[in-house]
């Protein structure tokens, strides 16, 4: 099971490239309630999108938080 709160990615135009869409849920899976992307002015964004890259963000922030640059 994913420990993140996963998307149902209902008409979301980049869920299949998203983790919290495309993550293995367990039965105690948590979801938004409301999916959290919205179109404005023609543009799709999303706050809670979790693309390729962000597990490797994650980690250098936690490794300055700790001092271990």
């Amino acid at each position: 099971m994913a420990d993140i709160t996963k998307c149902s990615g209902h008409e979301c135009p980049i869920k299949k490239k998203c983790h919290r869409f495309t993550a293995e849920s367990g039965v105690w899976q948590s979801y938004f309630t409301e999916v959290p992307g919205k179109i404005e002015e023609g543009k799709f964004t999303c706050d809670m999108y979790w693309g390729e890259g962000a597990e490797s963000i994650w980690k250098q922030l936690k490794n300055i938080t700790n001092g271990k640059e």
